[in-house]
Order: structure tokens, then C-alpha cells, then sequence
């Protein structure tokens, strides 16, 4: 018997038990890296390789407009824990106009104390909170994830780049809570060449493990899954190698969505399915300039990670709540992963933050009652509104894929997807006559409305009016993304003392990143 029919037969004999005595709804929310819209057999993928989360789809609701809150890694982490845009939570540059900005080793600064995560606020109703993954809002001590509302974490701050030979760059630690356990290439294998490595088989037992501590304690809790085997360099376990048809890539997908069937089917065999709200989305589109072997697919939209076109910012995205969300439905709702911030808070209990914007909406009446909630999406890259959607109506206000320069380099945002006047290699500004596709008839993005139409005029006289009042009350928060330095990579982080791992860092010799894209 498969893996799937295992949960579809749980499921099916469980759904509507209760859950025994523990109290309060539990969260968990599973962000991927760099996984397309297009990835899932659900959204039409031919190889059909994800069975565990097309059936979650089938059991719970699928979200075709979903987003992203900005198309990198790190300001999107971001924007989910605190249900802010970046532009507002600090994770942005304003070093280049509309430039994407992240966390790499050389970064000085971090998510910022001012911000108030997710974690922080679930304590009122004394949740446990761990992270199994990629944190990705800064490597320094005092940005890490048990300074800002987790109990445990298991995971490492940055991406796993590397093999690195540690005397000009070190490798990138792995942390059990607050202190390294040791390094990615080193304790931790990923051979680039094979592409294998265990990883993702321990984000899962970690995961299981969690899940079944604070089911026999019968705490809530909240567990954000945070796995990175679809960033490149990808990586599969030796079982999921070569299994796939799409390639290195595909078997990456293959492990996760075997992964995902697992927890699934774990909290079903606990009794506490319908006790807990599960949210799968991931953190930006494909990074489809990394190849078809190192990338995923981003479907029907135009260009991907870095940019602020549909397969940019669009997103997988499937909720699971058996017993309080219907099986077998489709939401329309323009959906945003800073809701899933207002979303946690609202099923817990707790009140969102009185004392800042946020830009996040409680998606209750849309998941329990398949309700339609009116708002924008704003695109933003950097410290720029790109563009905006209202309905099926998205505005472009500024078009850039990347330089010239870059793109003469071999990197291309959008191969095979050239579109004259829109994929522009040029920051181009349309302000005054912003290029206005209707996504329903093209999703692709290649075929702008005519601006002499009473169309245009008409779906140019609401956006304008969001746009004028969004711009009106936005007070950017302090960029945290600009300065860069040598001295603040991970040399030493905490725990290297005792497992002998520390290594000497060069003098402070600060300068401000250099954000290309």
C-alpha cells in the first residue's frame, strides 16, 4: 500500500474525531524554496510526481492566486513572520533603486528588534514554536531564531551555498537551537557533484519528533518547515535519486512531497488532524535562470525568482484542515503569505499588533466559509512598487527582468519568455500609462490592454486610486539590507568552541552591499 493511500484511508476513517483533550488550534506552516507554481501535479505538472500534496489539495483548499510578498528569499521569510511588506519591516536596500537584497554571509544586519515575529506573539497562548530549516533573516546572535519567539530550532541561518574552504569564506553552520552542530559539507554532506545529501530526511524526523512531543504533552504548537532541497545546489537522499523525470530537480520535489505525506499522515495516526491548520506555499517563484536541473516550473506565468512577474511573486499554496476546511475546493481569493501571519494569530486566539500596519488579512471566512475578501497585491522589488493587482487586473508601473550587463553574463530571468517592451533589461517607468494585462485572459503577461480602450480607463481609474492611497500611508521602515562586511560571516558561531569549529575572521572593513538584481 503507498504512502498516499496510507493517508487517504487514515483520513477518510478519522476526519471529524476529536482530538482528545489538547487545547488550542495547532499551526504549521510549510514554506519551500524556489518551488514554482507549475511544480505540482495539482497545477498541471505532466510528470504528476507530487501524489501526497495533490491529495492534500484534494482534502483540503487550493489557492491558484497566491503570493509571495516579494520574489527573493529573505524578504519574503520575512514578510510572513511579521505580516508586513518588506518595504515596512526593514528587509530591503535602498543602496540601488528597485534592487533585491537578501541575507548572505557578508550581511551586517537582520531582521529588526522593532519587528514583532509571529512565535513572539503566539506565547499568550503558550504555543511552543520551532523552526526546521532555513531562517534566512540574519546569521548574527542577535538575530537568530530563539532571539525572536522560537523554543527550538533546528536549521541553519543562510542558504546551503558552498563547499567553501574556510579560510576565505566559511562554511555555513547547522544549529540545534542556539548553538552550531556543525557545518553544511563538513557534518552535514551535500555532494554537489551526485547531488545527494540527508537533509531532508532530517528535517523530517525532526519534524515528526517535534509534532509527537507536543501531542503527548498536549501543548499547541507551532512548527515552521522550512526545508531548502529545491534551492540550488538541489539535493535528494540516495532513496529519491534519479527516481525522477524531471531530473535532479524533480527528485528534490519527489523527497519533499513524500515528506509532506508523512507529517500529514503522522498527525492523522496522533488524533490530532483536525486540531491542527496546515498551510503549504513557498517563498518566491522558481529560479528558472539556474537551468531546468537546478530549477523548478513556474506554469503558464512570465520570468521568475528576482522578478515581479507572475512567476516571480505567484505560488504554490494548499491549506489542510480536516473537519474545518471543505475537502475538494478552490479559492479565487487573492491570497498573500503575510495572511498567513493573520491567519495563525486569528485561529489561536490572539490579536494582531494595534501599534503598526499590517499588511496581512485573516483568511478565516475564505478557508471556512470559501468567502471572497476585496484587496490589492502589491509588488514590490526593493524599494520600488513594481506593480499592482486588483481583481483579475495587474498594472505594471515599472518593468525590469535584469541589466544588460548581467544578462550578457548568461543570467537570464526569463529564458525563452522574451517579451519585447514588458521583460525590458532597462529600468523602464510607466507611471503615467502603466502596461495593464488581465491575467484570467493572460496569464503570461504578453499581450498589454490597449490604453485607448474604455477598459484601460476604467481598471486605470481603481488601480490608481489603491496606488495613490497605499503610497499615502506608507512609512518605510529603516532598510537593514545595505551594509556588507567580511568580519560578520560565520567564523564563529555560538557552539564552534566545543566542537573545535571556530574560525578566525578578518579586520571589520564595512562597505555597502552591491545588490545587482
Amino acid at each position: 500500500m503507498s504512502l498516499t493511500t496510507v493517508i487517504c484511508v487514515l483520513w477518510a476513517v478519522s476526519v471529524g474525531q476529536t482530538a482528545g483533550s489538547q487545547h488550542g488550534t495547532n499551526i504549521i506552516i510549510m514554506l519551500m524554496d524556489d518551488m514554482g507554481w507549475g511544480d505540482l501535479g495539482v497545477f498541471g505538472e505532466p510528470s504528476k510526481e507530487t501524489p501526497n500534496l495533490d491529495l492534500m489539495a484534494a482534502q483540503g483548499m487550493l489557492f491558484p492566486n497566491f503570493y509571495t510578498a516579494n520574489p527573493l528569499c529573505s524578504p519574503s521569510r520575512a514578510a510572513l513572520l511579521t505580516g508586513r511588506l518588506p518595504v515596512r519591516n526593514g528587509f530591503y536596500t535602498t543602496n540601488a533603486h528597485a534592487r533585491n537584497a537578501y541575507t548572505p554571509q557578508e550581511i551586517v544586519g537582520g531582521i529588526s528588534p522593532d519587528e514583532i515575529l509571529l512565535p513572539e506573539l503566539l506565547k499568550k497562548k503558550d504555543y511552543v514554536s520551532k523552526i526546521i530549516g532555513k531562517w534566512h533573516l540574519g546569521h548574527r546572535t542577535q538575530y537568530l531564531p530563539l532571539k525572536h519567539g522560537f523554543d527550538e530550532w533546528f536549521g541553519s541561518p543562510n542558504c546551503h551555498f558552498g563547499p567553501y574552504n574556510n579560510s576565505v569564506c566559511p562554511n555555513i553552520p547547522v544549529y540545534n537551537n542556539s548553538e552550531m552542530k556543525g557545518r553544511y559539507y563538513e557534518e552535514f554532506e551535500i555532494n554537489v557533484k551526485t547531488g545527494e545529501s540527508n537533509l531532508t530526511q532530517i528535517y523530517l524526523k525532526a519534524s515528526l519528533d517535534f509534532i509527537s512531543q507536543q501531542a503527548v504533552a498536549q501543548r499547541p504548537f507551532f512548527l515552521y518547515w522550512a526545508p531548502d532541497a529545491t534551492h540550488a545546489p538541489v539535493y535528494a537522499s540516495k532513496r529519491f535519486l534519479g527516481k525522477s523525470q524531471r531530473g535532479r530537480y524533480g527528485d528534490a520535489m519527489m523527497e519533499l512531497d513524500d515528506s509532506i505525506g508523512q507529517i500529514l499522515a503522522h498527525l492523522v495516526s496522533l488524533g490530532i488532524h483536525n486540531k491542527t491548520l496546515v498551510f503549504f506555499t513557498s517563498d518566491n517563484g522558481a529560479a528558472v535562470m539556474s537551468g531546468p536541473l537546478q530549477s523548478g516550473s513556474n506554469g503558464p506565468f512570465l520570468c521568475g525568482k528576482e522578478t515581479t512577474f507572475e512567476g516571480g511573486m505567484r505560488e504554490p499554496a494548499i491549506a489542510w484542515w480536516p473537519g474545518r476546511i471543505p475537502a475538494g475546493t478552490v479559492s479565487y481569493q487573492l491570497g498573500s503569505v503575510m495572511d498567513l501571519f493573520t491567519t495563525s494569530l486569528s485561529v489561536a486566539g490572539v490579536l494582531p499588533p494595534d501599534d503598526r500596519v499590517i499588511d496581512g488579512l485573516d483568511l478565516s471566512p475564505v478557508l471556512f466559509n470559501n468567502s471572497l475578501l476585496d484587496r490589492p497585491i502589491f509588488y514590490y522589488r526593493g524599494n520600488q512598487l513594481m506593480a499592482v493587482r486588483i481583481g483579475q487586473y495587474k498594472a505594471h508601473y515599472w518593468t525590469w527582468s535584469n541589466s544588460w550587463e548581467e544578462f550578457n553574463k548568461g543570467i537570464n530571468f526569463c529564458p525563452g519568455q522574451e517579451v519585447p517592451g514588458v521583460t525590458t533589461h532597462t529600468q523602464e517607468e510607466h507611471t503615467m500609462q502603466p502596461l495593464i494585462f488581465h491575467l484570467g485572459q493572460d496569464p503570461g503577461e504578453r499581450y498589454p490592454i490597449s490604453v485607448e480602450s474604455k477598459e484601460y480607463r476604467d481598471v486605470l481609474r481603481r488601480v490608481t486610486a489603491v496606488v495613490e492611497q497605499h503610497q499615502k500611508d506608507l512609512i518605510p521602515g529603516m532598510p537593514q539590507l545595505n551594509m556588507c562586511d567580511l568580519a560578520v560571516m560565520n567564523w564563529s558561531p555560538p557552539g564552534c568552541e566545543q566542537l573545535g569549529k571556530c574560525l578566525k575572521a578578518p579586520e571589520s572593513n564595512p562597505w555597502k552591499c552591491d545588490w545587482p538584481h
